[in-house]
């Protein structure tokens, strides 16, 4: 396993995390697995675990915080807050009134007194990036989080929060967790740009790109990854974005051919080798998905390979641009660009 410095924090993580979203009735893996994933996961090398709030409702962090008891300080222990938890208005969003109460929560599932990593886990347009920051500031030097993150935010809103912290004299985001695959790799063109300026450390989520880089997705076979059951639109081949995609992972098939390599080992490969990325978050729902990831721990990709890569989709290129979450509100919604 790699270890790399989490931004300027002096914090040295995996180069692979371990993603839990797939902990309990999302991914349906029950108490006992998810335990034997993590059990695996630190004996391996990996010493960097995040979750969510929202993942699985909260079952989701308690069933991490059960999994970890009695070895809390030897993982950084990262959590998200931001997103909706229940039907309640004001159970969601980037409020001092919500974060204090969400990361209240979250301890309480996670059985712990501090998160190393608390993150937004969406920009909310709003909420003054004063007031989220304040509120994080405020947590911090309560010893209840050591450092906090962004994550899917869009290049302009890190900046911004950048600004705000200075102007305003408050800690400032030190991570961001985006999307990033060989087949969604529109951050490059300006996200990573800025988190190198600033000094951010990346952890990329869906680095497998939903399963479609996993090696059962090919020409001709019927997909049956677990995303497909609720997610049916993003594997519909009939839908242009999907059809380019399916193209691009047969020829990826045989770059990672050639290159003895398998497919997830070329993805993982792929992302971490990103001078701005951090850590690439895998998200195994059984020991045998986290087995196959963890062969890629150590891999790296020779330059022709990357160059093959790049002649299939180019840098700075999204083939599902409209699952990144990252879009400006004015372009989902007419009013907000209409006077």
């Amino acid at each position: 396993m790699q270890y790399r410095d989490l931004g300027r924090t002096g914090v040295q993580v995996s180069s692979l995390a371990l993603g839990a979203m797939n902990f309990g009735k999302i991914g349906r893996t029950t108490q006992d697995e998810a335990t034997a994933i993590i059990d695996a996961a630190l004996e391996a090398g990996i010493n960097l675990i995040d979750t969510a709030d929202m993942y699985s409702v909260g079952e989701s962090e308690e069933m991490v915080g059960k999994a970890i008891a009695g070895r809390r300080d030897d993982i950084v222990l990262a959590t998200k807050a931001s997103m909706p938890m229940s039907d309640e208005r004001n159970h969601r969003g980037g409020s001092r009134r919500w974060l204090i109460t969400a990361l209240d929560d979250s301890l309480r599932r996670l059985g712990v007194d501090h998160v190393d990593l608390y993150q937004i886990h969406r920009w909310d347009p709003a909420t003054s990036d004063e007031e989220t920051l304040s509120a994080l500031t405020d947590l911090q030097r309560a010893g209840k989080i050591r450092y906090f993150g962004s994550s899917t935010f869009p290049a302009y809103r890190i900046v911004q929060a950048q600004w705000a912290a200075r102007d305003n004299h408050l800690s400032r985001y030190v991570t961001e967790q985006p999307s990033y695959s060989i087949l969604q790799r529109g951050i490059e063109t300006h996200v990573l740009p800025v988190t190198e300026q600033y000094g951010l450390g990346v952890l990329a989520w869906s680095p497998l790109a939903s399963g479609w880089l996993s090696g059962a997705i090919r020409e001709g076979r019927e997909i049956t990854t677990s995303r497909s059951t609720f997610m049916p639109e993003r594997f519909d081949i009939t839908i242009p974005s999907n059809r380019a995609r399916l193209d691009a992972v047969e020829r990826l098939a045989v770059v990672a051919d050639e290159a003895g390599l398998t497919m997830i080992q070329l993805a993982l490969g792929f992302v971490t080798a990103h001078p701005a990325v951090t850590s690439a978050i895998i998200g195994p729902r059984t020991l045998d998905h986290l087995h196959s990831q963890l062969a890629a721990a150590d891999t790296v990709l020779a330059p022709d390979v990357l160059d093959a890569i790049d002649a299939i989709v180019a840098p700075g290129t999204d083939l599902a641009a409209h699952e990144k979450y990252d879009t400006p509100p004015s372009l989902l919604d007419p009013s907000l660009r209409r006077r």
